[in-house]
């Protein structure tokens, strides 16, 4: 029986070693993401910051992450922000569904005879209310 429980143990510590392990590999990656976007910095302060993250690993993203967190969370929230407006606009860009395609479209219903005058008037309504 205290075999059982030694491997139990020894398995659940296991887990618990590569999940710090993995953990402490994507915080590394995030800091040297961070600091390779970072345009404020110059090349010398991220040679410096990434010789202490060689030989000082622990310590020096501990304290990266002290000095520099609230700037690196704000560096990646701007960089999310202007990768959904540049997808935005391609989306945009791509359907063409401005105010003047949504106006072709209900005119080729009414025309085919899938709306009426008034339906159609609504839509282009509230095609030009988007504009």
């Amino acid at each position: 029986m205290l075999d059982f429980l030694s491997n139990i143990w020894n398995i659940l510590w296991w887990f618990l070693t590569a999940f710090v392990f993995i953990a402490y590999l994507m915080a590394l990656f995030s800091i040297i993401g961070d600091l390779v976007r970072d345009r404020e910095l110059n090349g010398i302060a991220k040679a410096v910051w990434l010789l202490f993250l060689i030989f000082l690993p622990f310590l020096t993203a501990l304290v990266y992450l002290i000095v520099r967190g609230k700037g690196m969370g704000e560096r990646q929230s701007a960089q999310a922000a202007a990768t959904k407006a540049a997808t935005d606009d391609y989306v945009r860009s791509v359907a063409g569904t401005g105010p003047a395609s949504e106006i072709a479209q209900a005119k080729q219903l009414l025309d085919g005879g899938a709306i009426t005058a008034e339906e159609f008037a609504a839509l282009k309504a509230a095609a030009l209310a988007k504009a």
